[in-house]
């Protein structure tokens, strides 16, 4: 299970990487077509079609992050779902650097806490039975804070805005048919 959502997040984040160079060298996207949805305060809705195949996502970038003045790339929380796997509301994060091999990450809403897998930049929801719960707490939340440690051993904190969240969900549950 770990493999396929690691392959599947992989995919995505690659999409949105590959049309987002697109957008910046005007290039056109070959492969997939990404659309802006809308935006929910803090949260963007996208719809991206690959032939036949549609998944929808939403993201944030984190309000602040910890410590200041690391050397970082893109840093991103996403809520996914891909129709044609099966996958729906799938959480994931890119750092903006390799986190360090063998560990995990942790997230935290309220008082509740997510333990998350770790791959190069991007890290998933330890137990996907996990994710409806997390989905819940996002909600009812005002903020979520993510944690990490680095390859070079930077331990990181990440602190994403929740507003707009519940918003941004329906507008990806809408295009992607979800219920």
């Amino acid at each position: 299970m770990h493999i396929h959502m690691k392959l599947c997040a992989k995919t995505l984040n690659g999409l949105w990487r590959g049309a987002l160079v697109a957008m910046i060298l005007g290039v056109p996207q070959v492969m997939a077509a990404q659309t802006l949805l809308g935006s929910s305060r803090d949260w963007d809705a996208f719809v991206v079609t690959e032939g036949n195949s549609k998944s929808c996502y939403m993201r944030a970038a984190p309000g602040k992050s910890a410590p200041a003045g690391v050397n970082r790339g893109d840093i991103f929380l996403f809520v996914t779902h891909r129709p044609a796997s099966k996958v729906t509301a799938e959480i994931s994060v890119i750092v903006g650097y390799p986190f360090k091999p063998g560990s995990s990450a942790s997230m935290a809403i309220g008082s509740q806490k997510f333990s998350m897998f770790t791959q190069d930049d991007g890290a998933w929801i330890e137990k996907p039975a996990d994710e409806a719960r997390a989905i819940t707490a996002m909600k009812q939340g005002a903020s979520l804070t993510l944690e990490g440690v680095s390859s070079r051993g930077t331990k990181t904190t990440d602190t994403y805005s929740l507003q707009g969240f519940s918003a941004a969900l329906k507008t990806i549950n809408k295009a992607c048919g979800i219920k």
